[in-house]
């Protein structure tokens, strides 16, 4: 419990650092979009390939592959309850893709993997990278493409659908190096090691660098202008209520071994994914929302792990 703590006060620290460093005028706007450039089109991609090729053995993957079906029918269901939540909400049309995917996808990697190796310990990773596996799936297919229908911009030109965009959508580089991580893990042949250095070393800044961006994003918005709206609180209730009672009522009708279970609750019930507000940024979607719904549930996490272990743990 004390070390799953100090894992979330590390966040915490990144970011009041970053928030305290643009304050100082060592951060700008500038910095925050050299940053983001950073993270998604350099660091992220290597750190996904990095996880793929380093947290699993072949035969491992393939034998954990069995226990996918919840997880990803978890999503899939807790995703359509968002779409129904927002419809019936009135989510304004130029933030419910950032809603639903807010709602949805959990931060399985930054948060979800060092909480849950508190927890439970080193017995835990494979279930949590099960987990991750989907989470990241839905998160850089489904959920970029909704991030980017937020723009207003982009609304009022896309009138006809044109493969060719939603191809390059899909296909983030942060998309295609956990494509190519999970290619490289199945053939079986190790990550040489110059690459695997460089990868280390380079996708090992992917965690401060986001939470440093979402540090200079709070300070520019201000804390004044961190809203908690009906839109905030509905992302909160998906990502601690409705997320993991739906992997938890799925569990009646696709059991699984009880350790894995535990994984599967903990991780669909994290934050919001560090890196939302860098795309929001990055498409031109409502990056203030993104950036309220991520400090909120981040600060509120502190509160809700201690009921979520008491509940089922």
């Amino acid at each position: 419990m004390l070390a799953a703590y100090l894992n979330i006060l590390v966040v915490f620290a990144i970011i009041l650092l970053a928030y305290l460093l643009t304050k100082k005028k060592w951060f700008d706007n500038q910095t925050a979009n050299t940053f983001s450039k950073l993270v998604l089109n350099i660091t992220l991609p290597l750190n996904m390939f990095l996880n793929m090729t380093q947290k699993f053995t072949r035969a491992e993957f393939l034998e954990l592959f069995q226990g996918i079906l919840l997880p990803f029918t978890s999503i899939i269901v807790t995703f359509i309850i968002s779409f129904i939540y927002a419809k019936l909400t009135k989510v304004p049309i130029t933030r419910q893709g950032s809603f639903q995917v807010m709602f949805t996808a959990a931060n399985t990697i930054f948060m979800g993997l060092p909480v849950n190796m508190a927890v439970f310990g080193e017995k835990a990773i494979p279930y949590a990278l099960l987990y991750y596996i989907c989470n990241t799936s839905f998160f850089f297919t489904i959920g970029l493409v909704l991030i980017a229908n937020d723009n207003p911009e982009k609304r009022l030109r896309t009138n006809v659908f044109s493969f060719k965009k939603l191809l390059k959508q899909l296909l983030s580089p942060a998309l295609l190096g956990f494509i190519i991580g999970i290619l490289w893990l199945l053939t079986g042949v190790g990550v040489p090691k110059p690459l695997f250095d460089f990868s280390t070393y380079v996708g090992g800044m992917t965690t401060a660098l986001s939470l440093f961006v979402i540090g200079i994003i709070i300070y520019q918005t201000g804390f004044k202008n961190l809203k908690m709206d009906k839109d905030v609180f509905g992302v909160l209730l998906g990502r601690y209520v409705i997320s993991p009672l739906v992997v938890y009522l799925l569990s009646f009708i696709i059991p699984v071994p009880p350790l894995m279970l535990k994984v599967f609750i903990l991780q669909s019930a994290m934050p919001v994914q560090n890196a939302l507000p860098i795309f929001a940024r990055s498409y031109g979607a409502d990056e203030k929302f993104a950036t309220s719904s991520l400090t909120y549930s981040i600060i509120s996490y502190v509160l809700f792990i201690l009921i979520m272990l008491n509940l089922f743990f």
